[in-house]
């Protein structure tokens, strides 16, 4: 078990925050599938300053525990407001973004652009721990580019004020998403905070989890998750001595479905079919014959539309394996 905070996380799959996927909906289906804490997506700390309809809709956390509301932001005054909102709703801590690499964030001065000004980023956080009484956490990447990896200095600046834990993307904001996550960077920060440190990047299987687990006290998954929440009970099971039995098409269906289901429970048919047109791929993918059936997903309109096309999928491949 670790704790953040006061809050306690008793098993070992953190679910990243993804733009555009980690609603309610998402988070449930991960909980579901044995997570140990949730993310909302990022909000920014001006959206919500500013009463956005649509980030105030976001920041609905159900029943979800232990979950996390991560904000953006570069100015102390507004993000300070955005920890006191989160005082308000159903979230269990509270994440600072330094780790975002989109330029429309870092134009703005978040997100990674933080990593650049070490003190602006202290005094935000600062801000943001002074205005809740939640526990406060950092996702940062190693550095702005490979000149400049500074991940190691702010965390210990970030950890002196208060920061309770800090997740590290082993990449460098240059890097995006490409090339290899260097989680030896990801030990060396795990050996020198005394806090928790969660390592984020390529966690893709049961044996990259395998690889790093020991290199902090957690891990963080993001892009591996979409369509895979499979790997969460793979974890859980290892972890717990368990065989680790193989996902059937089966069991991806159904928990496509379910996901849609819920999606729109939580949007509404056309919003949530239009948003399933990009996600329901990946959980057919890599399965006998799905590029036909991935190709004809981005032109369904309605659940129905979805269900039956996947139920015949599943009777070819049942003809088929």
């Amino acid at each position: 078990m670790l704790k953040i905070g006061n809050v306690k996380i008793r098993k070992p799959v953190f679910v990243a925050p993804l733009a555009g996927i980690s609603n309610e909906a998402y988070r449930k289906l991960c909980m579901d599938f044995g997570a140990g804490i949730v993310y909302s997506e990022m909000l920014s700390d001006k959206a919500i300053f500013y009463h956005n309809e649509k980030t105030k809709g976001m920041l609905e956390f159900g029943d979800i525990h232990p979950s996390v509301m991560q904000i953006f932001g570069s100015d102390p005054k507004t993000m300070a407001n955005a920890a006191r909102v989160a005082d308000e709703v159903n979230c269990d801590i509270v994440d600072i973004n330094m780790g975002c690499p989109v330029m429309k964030v870092i134009k703005t001065g978040a997100g990674s652009a933080l990593m650049r000004d070490e003190d602006l980023a202290v005094k935000v956080t600062r801000a943001v721990i002074e205005n809740t009484r939640k526990p406060v956490t950092v996702k940062m990447r190693l550095g702005y580019d490979a000149r400049h990896l500074n991940y190691l200095s702010l965390s210990k600046k970030l950890e002196d004020v208060g920061v309770s834990a800090i997740t590290l993307h082993a990449r460098t904001r240059t890097q995006m998403y490409e090339g290899k996550a260097s989680w030896e960077h990801v030990k060396i920060l795990h050996e020198n905070l005394h806090i928790p440190v969660i390592g984020n990047g390529d966690i893709r299987t049961l044996d990259d989890y395998i690889r790093h687990k020991d290199d902090c006290d957690a891990v963080m998954i993001g892009r591996g998750l979409v369509g895979n929440p499979f790997l969460i009970r793979e974890i859980n099971d290892y972890e717990k001595g368990k065989e680790i039995k193989e996902v059937t098409y089966r069991e991806k269906i159904k928990a496509c479905l379910k996901h849609t289901k819920s999606l729109v429970e939580l949007k509404g048919e056309h919003i949530a079919i239009r948003e399933m047109r990009g996600i329901a791929p990946h959980y057919i993918a890599g399965l006998y014959g799905s590029t036909v059936y991935k190709n004809r997903m981005a032109k369904v309109s309605t659940y129905k539309e979805l269900e039956e096309l996947l139920n015949e999928y599943q009777k070819v491949l049942k003809e088929a394996l």
